[in-house]
């Protein structure tokens, strides 16, 4: 059994494989924050631009952009 955000990461991909949550940007945001925690910034990367392109609130715009920025 895995902890930390290994766990985090696999219960958000299965909810999202099941395809409730496909469109939902707090999960691609979530998935985003467990690739960064991970190092996977690529992966990270995608899913935070996947949740950008979801929500179209201001505040959560900006905090998606910032966070694509801060990644290296």
């Amino acid at each position: 059994m895995c902890d930390g955000p290994e766990a985090g990461l696999a219960h958000i991909e299965a909810a999202l494989e099941q395809g409730e949550l496909a469109n939902y940007y707090l999960a691609h945001s979530a998935r985003a924050d467990m690739c960064r925690r991970l190092g996977r910034t690529a992966e990270a990367r995608a899913s935070y631009e996947k949740a950008l392109a979801l929500t179209q609130q201001e505040p959560e715009r900006k905090f998606l952009q910032e966070r694509i920025r801060q990644l290296k």
